[in-house]
């Protein structure tokens, strides 16, 4: 506040002015930073998200497999069904 008065500010005005900064510097601090809580939540979720996305994977792979070897199964019938009628 010294600086302010330095400057030519009244007592009251460097006073006002000082904890409106505080009051903006407050409102920053709270709504733009993240604390560790803040982080670890964000970790934890995103590994419970990378866990369901793998678990997705691995389903859908197996049904591929699964579907893969329907297909392949009707071939090799459909190819011995002609084989055997030719």
């Amino acid at each position: 506040m010294q600086r302010l008065e330095r400057a030519g500010f009244t007592r009251e005005q460097a006073t006002a002015f000082a904890e409106a900064q505080c009051d903006v510097f407050d409102e920053v601090i709270e709504t733009s930073l993240a604390t560790k809580a803040d982080i670890q939540r964000l970790e934890n979720q995103s590994h419970a998200d990378i866990q369901r996305l793998e678990n997705r994977i691995e389903q859908m792979e197996l049904r591929l497999t699964v579907k893969l070897g329907a297909f392949m199964a009707v071939g090799i019938g459909a190819v011995a069904t002609m084989l055997r009628f030719h």
